[in-house]
């Protein structure tokens, strides 16, 4: 299925139909493609939601104009170049060998590594997709009518959500940490964005730097994944103290419900980490609010993201 989409993307398939071209011949043109590879892949990512087939001819299915097509404004494809990149493909060749060992088989601690270079190939692929995720973040956390808020963005990536409370609340600042190469693309958001001027980088690892303090917010979005549970308390821990009293942690994370059989999107997740990390996992939230009280957090709280997967925790400190 990753190498279905990534090959769609890869081809601009959806553009082309997207623009009219719905047989196998004139997608065939269109794409540089043979007419029977054109028709297998097509027929492929309707097994799959992603397209229509009717009379022989294919058309975007429901959603896939807004998501998947390049011209529009939320175009959210470019995820594939991060999700089936070799660097994440070659663990899952090895899943036995990492059940096995409990972790990852991939050398140097795998995607862990200090200034991994599939952090910047993230950030850029990744963003339009977050980009989405950020402006629901700012809803629920109603950036538009907060205070003017200071708020650490950990492991910023791409910038993107940091960069949306700033957006809303247009008297944030925001201070980004990741490492330097990462936090380029993440100062490009900015940029863009209008708000470079209450933007700051904060460069090197989570795990080392001074975060400072008296933040208003500290946003841990996809990050304590990566970890196994000490390792998230001695993150928290540093979060907590970073935090103004009654200052709030805002975690974005893929938590399943407690059965961790579901939701699907959550659950499989953890399979993700097993190969890719030493330690890390898709943690519920009894879990992690068993960590965040052990890193001095009174309070927590879970929130749903719809229509994203993701769900928010709240913590107050």
């Amino acid at each position: 299925r990753s190498g279905a989409f990534k090959a769609a993307i890869d081809l601009d398939l959806f553009t082309a139909i997207g623009e009219g071209n719905d047989s196998t011949a004139a997608l065939a043109s269109r794409c540089r493609a043979a007419e029977r590879g054109i028709r297998v892949l097509c027929d492929t990512l309707a097994t799959m939601g992603l397209l229509t087939r009717k009379d022989g001819r294919y058309a975007l299915a429901r959603g896939a104009d807004a998501l998947l097509d390049r011209r529009s404004a939320t175009y959210v494809g470019s995820a594939a170049t991060f999700v089936a990149s070799p660097q994440l493909m070659e663990p899952f060749m090895r899943v036995a060998d990492a059940v096995r060992r409990g972790g990852t088989v991939i050398p140097d601690d795998g995607t862990l590594a200090a200034e991994h270079p599939i952090w910047v190939e993230f950030a850029r692929a990744m963003g339009p997709l977050a980009a989405l995720s950020g402006r629901l973040l700012a809803n629920l956390l109603r950036a538009d009518t907060a205070p003017p808020w200071k708020v650490l963005d950990i492991a910023a990536g791409h910038g993107e959500f940091g960069v949306a409370l700033a957006r809303v609340n247009r008297k944030a600042e925001i201070v980004a940490l990741d490492w330097p190469n990462v936090l380029a693309v993440a100062e490009e958001t900015a940029r863009k964005a209008g708000v470079i001027d209450r933007f700051r980088k904060l460069p090197g690892s989570a795990l080392n730097v001074d975060f400072g303090e008296g933040y208003d917010l500290v946003l841990v979005t996809n990050f304590l994944h990566h970890f196994d549970p000490a390792g998230c308390e001695t993150i928290l821990k540093k979060v907590h103290r970073a935090l103004k009293p009654a200052g709030r942690a805002v975690t974005l994370e893929f938590v399943p419900n407690e059965d961790r059989v579901s939701p699907p999107e959550a659950a499989t997740f953890s399979l993700v980490m097993l190969v890719t990390t030493p330690g890390g996992d898709a943690y519920t939230f009894r879990e992690l609010d068993h960590m965040m009280r052990s890193a001095g957090f009174a309070k927590n709280e879970l929130h749903e993201l719809p229509p994203a997967f993701h769900r928010v925790v709240i913590s107050t400190k």
